[in-house]
């Protein structure tokens, strides 16, 4: 039987290789993995649809291949049970079909924990990962665990067990490459989608985050370990309630604009193999604390790469937050199409500030950049979006009153 790859989900069309989970000659139920793949947005596994024998892989790590392609041949139960053998049960005949299965003391006893990012690392330097000790959570391989890996082999003379294929080759200068596939591949899919169907129009803002940074510290004092993210999330609810054109998806084809009434707001993740974008779902229906926990469950999945379909999927609106990072005055982030407009916070920097009865004070000012479609919002009206936000966190009361 052919297993093949399938449309996982959300139109994808391509997926990479990342890792087998069996080999040829194991036994397997129905439903155990068989192997795992890297899409734009998530890592999946590739279950079997019976039980069987793995007979063959059509494809290999690192592979980029389009939905449809064979990937393994599996050898039915039938196939594998040795008919001549009437003394025999068949569950008997397949043990001795697949002995290695059962009595191979060097099986591992369960499965390599490691990113995509990690295998791919030890793939090109030629390191079996199973022999790397992990030292991450639940014994997870990190890139670290590899480089050390690779360190040890080299103090102990045994690097020419490395694979010298991947050693890049001599010319007049040295160069080192990356592979340009799967996540990031498909990053820069759709970030050329984006930018060359939405006009893009990208407004600046300053905002006073004095009294919701000493508002979270209090909340500290009382165990109620709030994020000043999750603030910014109902914020942005309350603003999208009011003007709605920013929750909205343009449809051409009928020349209409759809507003949404539910606020899915997706959250970038920086990772190594480029963004990813959780969505924490229905937050004008919630409170700041439960969206605090929706938004730290979700990053947790994001970073140990568990997360499903259904996390990253129905985005209306987007948010990006590098002011932890140390980010500059602004940028002008790429909207997620078919959305309508993403908000982007930079870094909080104290300044001094003219008060109206012209008193200096300092305040702890943090840069915001909307980047809007064109098409469908005026600037005016972004304007007003975020003067509302704006207000909103400058003074936690009035958002307190919001929530209703």
């Amino acid at each position: 039987m052919e297993v093949k790859l399938h449309d996982i989900g959300e139109g994808m069309t391509e997926a990479e290789i990342t890792c087998f989970l069996v080999k040829p000659g194991d036994f397997v139920q129905a439903d155990d993995p068989l192997l795992e793949v890297q899409t734009d947005k998530m890592t999946a596994e590739i279950p079997s649809p019976m039980a069987g024998i793995i007979q063959e892989f059509k494809v290999k790590p690192g592979q980029t291949v389009p939905v449809g392609t064979t990937l393994v041949l599996l050898n039915n139960i039938d196939g594998a049970v040795d008919r001549n053998s009437q003394k025999k049960s068949s569950k008997t005949a397949i043990i001795e079909k697949v002995p290695h299965v059962i009595n191979d003391k060097n099986t591992p006893s369960k499965r390599i924990l490691a990113s995509p990012y990690t295998r791919k690392i030890a793939r090109e330097k030629g390191i079996n990962i199973e022999k790397v000790e992990g030292t991450g959570p639940s014994g997870r391989i990190t890139d670290e665990d590899i480089f050390k890996f690779i360190s040890a082999l080299q103090d102990t003379a045994i690097a020419p067990e490395i694979n010298s294929a991947v050693t890049p080759t001599k010319t007049s200068y040295e160069k080192n490459t990356i592979p340009f596939r799967g996540r990031r591949k498909q990053i820069a899919k759709k970030m050329v989608r984006s930018m060359y169907t939405i006009p893009h129009c990208t407004h600046f803002e300053e905002v006073d985050v004095t009294n919701i940074l000493q508002f979270c510290s209090e909340l500290k004092k009382h165990n109620q370990n709030i994020s000043m993210t999750a603030f910014f999330l109902k914020a942005l609810s309350i603003c999208l309630k009011e003007y709605p054109i920013f929750n909205a998806v343009l449809d051409e084809e009928n020349e209409e604009i759809q507003l949404l009434d539910e606020h899915h707001i997706g959250i970038a993740v920086d990772m190594e193999e480029g963004l990813m974008v959780p969505v924490v779902k229905n937050v004008e229906k919630k409170s700041i604390r439960a969206i605090h926990s929706e938004m730290k469950q979700l990053t947790e999945k994001t970073l140990e790469n568990k997360l499903a379909l259904k996390d990253i999927s129905d985005g209306t609106f987007t948010i990006s937050n590098v002011g932890p990072l140390g980010g500059s005055f602004g940028a002008t982030p790429i909207i997620q199409h078919p959305e309508v407009a993403l908000v982007s916070f930079h870094k909080t920097k104290k300044m001094p500030v003219v008060t109206e009865d012209d008193q200096i004070i300092i305040r702890s000012i943090m840069n915001l950049s909307m980047s809007f479609d064109h098409r469908v919002a005026d600037g005016a009206t972004a304007v007003r979006f975020t003067n509302r936000f704006a207000a909103l966190i400058q003074d936690p009361k009035m958002l307190l009153l919001e929530m209703v």
